[in-house]
């Protein structure tokens, strides 16, 4: 049975299924509008760094066929045949989109949806409506991306702009020419696969239309195997010579009436008033004052910065990032979360808001009588605003590092004090730690769990570090760790060093124990 995406969910695609030639299929209509729906091959930056992996009606395959173009079919206004194992490793995102083809606006649009076929079956569809967008003219539906290992995000995210402001966006460029004729698809099968050994299912289209339609539409035949040789990549244009200007040789005798050049100075003994210093041995001379050197470029200020002046030259490192997922860093001190309509508010810290833009709503989020008297007495008491409606919000917290935690299911402990933001369908508590002989008490942390992401605050940079029979931290730098760790007070901490001076001032350590994959993250300081 096939998972149903929201907007911003994630999975691993072997949580999904063990195939890795995928069939992706894209539905999406609207009365009198034309869409194009486009693939894009992205590096490490998220950008289109190689035209060759933007998949398009006049692009329809990658160089090594890792992504295809296959058309209409079962339903699907377009489809495509990923072969994940093959897209090579410059590429870390495929993301797929669809622009409207003259006028037109992403509301107007009935339900869509994106799906993923394996060996014929779905495996997940993320589907939409018109009622999520307003005057964009474009959108981002879902993405394939690395991390450690390939992943499936549902994105839904709007754009302003047709595809020539999407492919910009993703930095790449726009011809000005007339584009060729698209090159005919086969009326014939799809292009098949050869099945994978073992259970791993192999390549094949949906057998029937995944909407109701009002006439029932045939299954492709059967697909021949496939064994097409990989053509070789296209070799990489030469470099062009930069400075191809013919050199200019001084007279070797001065012209009549010229004033013989000045002696130079006596090595060791500065140069006459008004005289160029010599220059330090095997050192080139310096270039009179108001001059450029030998071989820099004629009618570029030197002190212009590289990107070019202007405004928006210097503002464009500082620009904001839409990645279109739910949780995005701007940078090491400020999170954009997108707010979506599909029922998943945010917890974020009272007074976190910087800037927000739509129609958003920030609501008092009480722990009731319970959760108060509980933070009182733990220290684990968060004070917390609900964030619901459709926009971004911008959050931030004293200057302090922050670092979207993405959880799958699995679980982290944190102190409240750390913690800026994270989704409401998270689970947590709190939880103490074992141990004897603590000043003030026992200690705390809290524990979330469950699917979303928390926002985790530093102050510094953090280091990551596995659990082994032998980590200790002080409890007032580690800042988190994985849930499955067990943590004890270290039975080294006496209270009677207090009454000495000269101690190490180092008064609870916390010894950590787990299995091999626990960690503990320390920040480089200490509240």
């Amino acid at each position: 049975m096939a998972r149903e995406f929201q907007r911003g969910h994630k999975a691993r695609v072997s949580d999904l299924t063990q195939g890795t030639d995928l069939y992706v299929g894209v539905r999406i209509a609207a009365p009198g509008l034309t869409f194009d729906i486009s693939c894009f091959g992205l590096d490490a930056d998220e950008q289109l760094s190689d035209d060759r992996y933007f998949i398009f009606f006049n692009q329809p395959k990658s160089p090594e066929e890792s992504v295809q173009l296959l058309g209409a079919q079962a339903g699907d206004t377009e489809s495509f045949r990923v072969t994940l194992d093959r897209v090579p490793e410059a590429i870390h995102k495929l993301s797929f989109t669809a622009t409207i083809d003259g006028a037109g606006q992403m509301s107007h649009i009935g339900p869509g949806y994106i799906r993923i076929v394996a060996g014929g079956e779905e495996v997940v569809r993320y589907a939409f409506t018109g009622e999520e967008f307003t005057t964009e003219r474009a959108v981002m539906l879902g993405d394939f991306y690395r991390k450690d290992v390939w992943r499936f995000a549902a994105v839904g995210q709007g754009f302003d702009g047709g595809l020539d402001a999407l492919l910009k966006n993703f930095g790449g460029e726009v011809a000005e020419e007339e584009p060729a004729a698209p090159e005919p698809l086969s009326a014939g099968p799809v292009p098949g696969f050869a099945p994978p050994a073992g259970p791993v299912p192999g390549f094949a289209p949906p057998a029937a239309p995944a909407v109701p339609a009002q006439s029932a539409v045939p299954a492709p035949p059967p697909a021949p195997a496939f064994g097409a040789p990989v053509p070789p990549p296209a070799p990489a244009p030469a470099p062009q010579p930069v400075h191809a200007a013919q050199t200019v040789v001084a007279p070797l005798s001065a012209p009549p009436g010229a004033l013989p050049p000045p002696a130079p100075a006596p090595y060791g003994q500065p140069a006459p008033y008004g005289q160029p210093a010599p220059a330090p041995y095997g050192q080139p001379a310096p270039s009179p004052y108001g001059q450029q050197p030998p071989g820099a470029p004629q009618g570029v200020p030197q002190g212009a910065p590289p990107g070019g002046a202007g405004l928006q030259a210097a503002l464009q490192p500082y620009r904001e990032v839409p990645t279109g997922q739910r949780w995005t860093a701007q940078n090491s001190q400020l999170v954009r979360v997108d707010l979506g309509t599909d029922g998943s508010p945010v917890l974020a810290r009272q007074g976190s808001m910087v800037m927000y833009q739509g129609k958003v709503d920030f609501g008092y989020k009480g722990a009731g009588f319970v959760g108060r008297i509980v933070g009182n007495v733990t220290g684990q008491e968060m004070q917390l605003m609900r964030c619901t409606g459709k926009g971004q919000v911008f959050l931030a917290d004293e200057g302090t590092h922050l670092h979207p935690v993405e959880l799958q299911g699995d679980g982290i402990c944190v102190s409240a004090e750390n913690v800026l933001a994270f989704d409401e369908s998270l689970q947590y508590e709190v939880r103490r730690i074992d141990g004897h002989g603590i000043p003030g008490g026992a200690l705390f942390t809290m524990v979330f769990q469950g699917t979303g992401t928390v926002v985790v605050k530093t102050h510094g940079t953090p280091v990551v570090l596995p659990v082994t029979p032998t980590t200790f931290a002080d409890s007032n730098a580690v800042v988190a760790w994985s849930a499955a760790s067990q943590v004890i007070v270290s039975s080294q901490v006496s209270l009677r060093r207090h009454a000495y001076p000269g101690h190490s001032g180092e008064t609870v350590n916390l010894q950590f124990r787990g299995a091999p994959g626990n960690f503990i993250v320390v920040q480089p300081y200490e509240v």
